[in-house]
């Protein structure tokens, strides 16, 4: 055999027992390794259950001590809440105890009043008795009865107390009576000769007078255009007629024709008569009149003394200058009877001051009744209240043609101090025929028309009350017939300001108790 062979075999055998003998040592060296971490894991199982042993004791001690603790504080609350049971226990006691006695007490008193109340009866039952027999000899000796008795002493007695009643009543009234009058003549006579006022009767034309007669068609202008500005510009009629170096002014606003008598008579002065100029003259005119008005109300209040007016009223004040009633000056009429109220005031011994200030606005709805619609009494009424007035001086500007009932004494002061300046003589241009003819003419127009019963023409002609038949006029009628009579009334009348129509229907029913 060659050594290469031999050297395989041995390899064959050698390699076999080389392999067996390694694994021989690893199983050896496992088993040694799996003993070893069979006994740490046995040490590690020890451990814990030695480590729950402990734990589980002292979960153990925990809740004994818990549930000791919950028990010692629930023996607590409940030696507490017995305590308090107690002390309630005690005061209910104490309390029936209480109500016992007092019932007792009750009882003692009830007792008491039962006996108290038993002899009041008999005491009332013997003083009836002797009422009774004192009434019987009392109807034997007068012989009547006591209905009778009663009856005639009455009698006696109301005829006696009518009798002075009524002649107390007589002399009271004949002396309140002659003291009134005396005192009113004294008042209004001795405010009249106090009060002297001069008056300006304004119409409805203006005349301003001219250099030549030339000046007519220059006024004019070349085909009118510049008479057709102004009466445009100014709102008044421009009347050239054959009146020598004169031209009227027409229109039924006195301030318009006031802003175009400055604004002509400027014209004149200057020459220089053409569309532009004439604007421009008309709002200088304008301004002027303006602050003519302020000046004029100024001036009214301060010869009134009355301060603290606001200043759009001292304004409509002065306003009332070129505002007539009757012929009579609007302006001037309010200063005399501011000056009349304070006069009268002064007598009965109430606030002059606020008499003067009532006085004095009492018309001011005057002022713009030519501009807004409604009475002067209703504009009056709404300017002093949008201007904060007092409401003393609104209700005398109210009150003061009986529209609305006097809530103070100045009211009626006011009342009587208008009535005196209006109705003194030469204060108004109106004579008494054409007055008294515009009422029958009023009342005529309002007992024309069907179903009307009579009507009477009221406060100098400002209303007009109409009683209608209410069998043939229905309340939808009266609505058509108050229309209808305003209509006729504004066609055929001639009057100042407005006239209120007043249509009453009033129905009736009569029986008889038999």
């Amino acid at each position: 055999m060659s050594p290469i062979i031999s050297a395989l075999i041995a390899a064959v055998i050698v390699a076999p027992i080389t392999w067996l003998a390694a694994v021989a040592y690893r199983k050896k060296s496992y088993e040694s390794k799996i003993g070893s971490a069979e006994e740490k894991s046995r040490e590690i199982i020890d451990e814990a259950l030695k480590v729950a042993e402990t734990k589980k004791k002292e979960a153990l001690l925990e809740a004994k001590e818990e549930n000791l603790k919950a028990k010692n504080e629930l023996e607590k609350e409940t030696r507490e809440r017995r305590a308090e049971i107690q002390r309630y226990e005690r005061r209910v006691l104490s309390k029936e105890e209480n109500l016992d006695k007092k019932a007792e007490a009750m009882e003692r008193k009830e007792s008491s009043l039962v006996s108290r109340e038993d002899s009041l009866k008999k005491r009332t039952a013997e003083v009836e008795e002797l009422f009774a027999k004192e009434q019987e000899e009392l109807e034997k000796i007068s012989g009547l009865t006591s209905d009778q008795a009663k009856e005639y002493l009455l009698k006696s007695v109301e005829a006696d107390v009518k009798h002075d009643t009524a002649k107390l009543i007589k002399e009271l009234e004949a002396r309140a009576k002659e003291e009134a009058d005396k005192k009113a003549r004294e008042y209004v006579v001795t405010a009249i000769q106090r009060c002297a006022a001069d008056h300006v009767a304004e119409t409805t034309v203006s005349v301003v007078q001219l250099p030549s007669d030339e000046m007519k068609g220059r006024i004019i202008g070349r085909e009118g255009r510049n008479i057709r500005t102004l009466e445009t510009m100014t709102g008044v009629e421009l009347i050239i007629d054959d009146t020598p170096e004169a031209v009227v002014l027409s229109g039924f606003d006195p301030v318009r024709r006031e802003v175009a008598r400055i604004a002509l008579e400027r014209l004149i002065v200057d020459g220089r008569i053409h569309p532009a100029r004439i604007e421009e003259m008309v709002e200088k005119a304008q301004k002027e009149v303006e602050n003519m008005m302020r000046e004029e109300g100024e001036a009214a209040a301060l010869e009134v003394g009355i301060h603290g007016i606001h200043p759009e009223l001292v304004k409509l004040l002065g306003k009332m200058k070129f505002r007539t009633s009757y012929g009579q000056n609007a302006l001037k009429h309010s200063i005399e009877v501011a000056q009349l109220s304070g006069l009268l005031a002064s007598e009965i011994g109430v606030d002059v001051r606020l008499a003067k200030r009532a006085g004095l606005l009492h018309d001011i709805g005057k002022s713009v009744d030519h501009e807004m619609e409604g009475s002067h009494v209703q504009l009056g009424s709404e300017l002093c209240k949008k201007y904060k007035e007092s409401a003393t001086v609104i209700n005398a500007v109210e009150s003061h043609h009986g529209d609305v009932e006097p809530t103070s004494l100045i009211s009626c002061i006011v009342q009587a101090a208008d009535t005196i300046s209006a109705a003194r003589p030469g204060a108004r241009r109106e004579t008494l025929e054409t007055y008294t003819n515009r009422l029958k003419q009023l009342e005529d127009i309002t007992n024309s028309f069907k179903g009307v019963d009579k009507s009477f023409a009221i406060q100098a002609g400002r209303e007009v009350r109409i009683m209608v038949v209410p069998e043939q006029v229905s309340d939808d009628d009266m609505v058509l017939m108050a229309r209808e009579i305003s209509k006729k009334v504004e066609s055929e009348l001639e009057y100042p300001g407005q006239i209120k129509v007043n249509v009453i229907r009033e129905s009736r029913v009569t029986d008889y108790a038999k």
